[in-house]
């Protein structure tokens, strides 16, 4: 009787254990599924934010207005020779036009026009004359850019409620702008001059061209130094290198560099390449140079990773029939390990695509308008050109930088969605 009793209390003590145990595993997924959910809520919140405010960037307004290509100011012959054709006084054309169609005759009021119908007009009005050398003399309809707080208005982002001391446009130039609406002389197209020019003191002018290659040609630099010499490196390490304490030291220090500070980097290629060696100021290759040193840590330790996860056998087995440790390791560890070296690198440029720090030490924080032709020419990048627009003054900007995340967004999506292809292409199974 007592055998039973005892062995129905350890049964007893023995299911209590389980289902402690089963309610703690039962929390745990509880714990983690809510984790999961912040995380999600608070990624939603965020690329949220971001798209709401950035998409409008995608966008712009044009107006349709009258203008009188007053044969005075434009001399046909200077339109072929283009230092000529800069020298035409086309603001000259398009004040006296919009203001003629506004009605706008003093002084204050033509001022207030600046704010309705942006400097770009004049650009436009050049590349319709030079287009149409007949229309010299005659009043021709162009659709012309709005200004950036025009535009931000018909984007539904003025509160008119708000006293006319506290907003960007007041109450004449609304009802201007109501006008235009009214005779179906507003359009909304596509923002072609977000993705065609460079940056711009003027919202509506400035685009992302310049940085975006700036961004591409800086890339190209660092792919160019870092793989390779990631990858030797890698291999001489782990294939090669004598294990004695200086490899270890080596080691040791490439693992630290992988946990320096990146604005580190910026100073080194401060002091170095621009101090001593003379190099140009924020240009790509400068760039490419300094975020070269920035991923090497990350391409080496990553691509020693895949070199270690290749089975021995793979390796014994090449050897056993004949073959020397230099064929060996390229023509069957090597290849192997390639898509964990392709995916260690891409994750390194894109790593160093966001970088933003060590590029701003070696003056590519510079006000770049033209778009650069070459490696060595003046240029910016994407985060610093983001970072140049958050620290504008104009409220127009704010979409301008938004829309300037989405950008760099996908082009990191893109290499993200890079580096699983080309895993999926060189992977082999074993």
């Amino acid at each position: 009787m007592n055998t039973h009793a005892s062995a129905a209390s350890a049964t007893e003590v023995v299911q209590q254990g389980l289902d402690k145990r089963y309610s703690a595993e039962s929390r745990f997924k509880i714990y983690g599924i809510l984790g999961i959910s912040i995380a999600m809520v608070f990624l939603f919140i965020l690329m949220f934010s971001i798209l709401s405010t950035g998409i409008p960037a995608f966008s712009k307004s044009k107006i349709l207005l009258p203008f009188y290509m007053d044969p005075e100011v434009i001399n046909v012959e200077d339109l072929a020779d283009p230092a000529a054709a800069r020298k035409i006084n086309l603001r000259k054309i398009v004040n006296d036009s919009k203001a003629a169609f506004f009605g706008a005759t003093e002084r204050a009021d033509k001022r207030q026009l600046e704010e309705v119908v942006s400097t770009l007009a004049q650009l436009e009005v050049l590349e319709h004359i030079r287009a149409n050398p007949e229309d010299v003399g005659q009043t021709v309809e162009l659709w012309v850019t709005a200004d950036d707080e025009a535009g931000r208005w018909y984007k539904g982002e003025v509160d008119e409620t708000l006293p006319e001391n506290r907003r960007p446009l007041n109450d004449q130039q609304i009802e201007w702008l109501k006008r235009l609406t009214a005779e179906e002389r507003v359009k909304t197209t596509f923002n072609d001059t977000f993705f065609q020019g460079g940056d711009s003191r003027n919202p509506e002018q400035a685009g992302i061209l310049a940085a975006l290659k700036g961004s591409f040609l800086t890339l190209i630099v660092t792919l160019g130094l870092s793989f390779p010499v990631g990858v030797a490196a890698a291999v001489y390490l782990e294939e090669f290198a004598p294990k004695n304490r200086f490899t270890d030291l080596v080691e040791v220090n490439i693992n630290n560099l992988a946990a320096v500070p990146s604005i580190i980097f910026g100073l080194l290629g401060l002091a170095v390449f621009l101090n001593i060696f003379g190099m140009p100021r924020s240009a790509p290759v400068v760039g490419g140079l300094v975020l070269t040193l920035m991923t090497l840590p990350t391409i080496i330790i990553s691509s020693r990773a895949a070199l270690r996860a290749v089975p021995p056998s793979i390796k014994d087995a090449a050897l056993g029939l004949g073959a020397s440790p230099m064929q060996t390791v390229f023509h069957h560890v090597v290849p192997l390990a390639l898509p964990g070296m392709l995916t260690g690198t891409i994750i390194g440029l894109a790593q160093a695509l966001g970088e933003t720090a060590p590029l701003l030490m070696i003056g590519m924080v510079a006000f770049i308008v033209d778009v650069p032709q070459g490696f060595t020419d003046a240029s910016s990048v994407l985060p610093v050109q983001i970072y140049l627009w958050s620290d504008s003054a104009e409220r127009a900007f704010v979409e301008k930088t938004s829309g300037g995340i989405i950008v760099l967004l996908m082009f990191l999506i893109a290499m993200n969605a890079m580096a699983v292809l080309l895993r999926k292409k060189f992977e082999r199974r074993w």
